[in-house]
């Protein structure tokens, strides 16, 4: 009986060795796609968060046919640029969603409006740049102040696509409204991390300043003085970041634009 239970376990162990022999003959992915996001009017790069309430870059492999290609989905370093290095070669489609203009529009049958996915090869390191148009747009106006564990910024939020444009290409995708439009919230978010945004904010001292209905729109363009709340201990290092949004979600997320990161030292 023992010999039989050994014989067993031996077919087991080479029948196993056999399988994962075969999976490991697949070799890892090993190119890299590389690419930036940048405002189509400035050629700037479109600022935005790190995860999925910033910029997400989808890939289909479609040149893979035992399946229906699948969604490839990574997200954009704060910077606006982008990089996956385990990537199979192929003939791929990329797109890119964010706080911007959606490159890719339908309408509520289906039927494609416009269509600035890019479908290329990858092979080696393979570079892309997407041009598009976002939402908003921030500047710092001069330098963080510090005063009792206390910063005080000033931004200046303007819009990225004028009301027409956004009108005349939202609108087709259906179920438009005005109120789209609205600027819902502009924050200063602090963190003790350079990559501070909506992923990574510290709530004792970030300041959210909500805006009901279109009461921004007199602030368009205007210095906006935000305050963080709290008392930021003497001897810490932090980072803030000023962002918006409008009442508009791409791929169902209302998603804001951003400046850059400033550091800031408390004495």
């Amino acid at each position: 009986m023992k010999k039989f239970f050994y014989y067993i376990m031996n077919l087991i162990i080479v029948a196993g060795t056999f399988s994962c022999a075969k999976i490991d003959n697949y070799a890892e992915p090993g190119e890299t796609l590389k690419g930036t996001v940048v405002d189509a009017v400035t050629g700037e790069p479109v600022l935005t968060d790190q995860g999925s309430e910033g910029t997400r870059v989808r890939m289909r492999e479609l040149s893979w046919k035992a399946s229906a290609p699948e969604n490839l989905d990574f997200f954009c370093m704060k910077e606006g640029v982008f990089q996956n290095t385990k990537v199979f070669k192929g003939n791929y489609n990329v797109r890119v969603d964010g706080a911007f203009i959606p490159i890719v529009r339908l309408n509520t049958d289906g039927d494609t409006l416009a269509d600035e996915s890019k479908t290329l090869d990858i092979n080696g390191v393979t570079e892309v740049e997407f041009k598009v148009q976002p939402f908003l747009k921030l500047e710092w106006a001069g330098s963080p102040t510090l005063s009792d564990g206390k910063i005080t910024a000033t931004v200046i939020v303007t819009r990225g696509v004028s009301p027409e444009d956004f009108k005349a290409k939202v609108e087709p995708m259906g179920n438009y409204s005005d109120d789209f439009l609205n600027i819902t919230d502009v924050r200063l978010f602090v963190s003790q991390m350079p990559f501070v945004g909506y992923r990574e904010w510290d709530n004792r001292y970030t300041t959210i300043i909500d805006y009901p209905g279109d009461s921004f729109n007199a602030s368009l363009g205007q210095p906006i003085t935000i305050t963080t709340q709290g008392n930021i201990p003497p001897g810490r290092t932090v980072f803030i970041r000023a962002a918006a949004r409008i009442n508009y979600a791409t791929e169902n997320i209302r998603r804001h634009n951003y400046n850059e990161a400033v550091r800031v030292d408390l004495p």
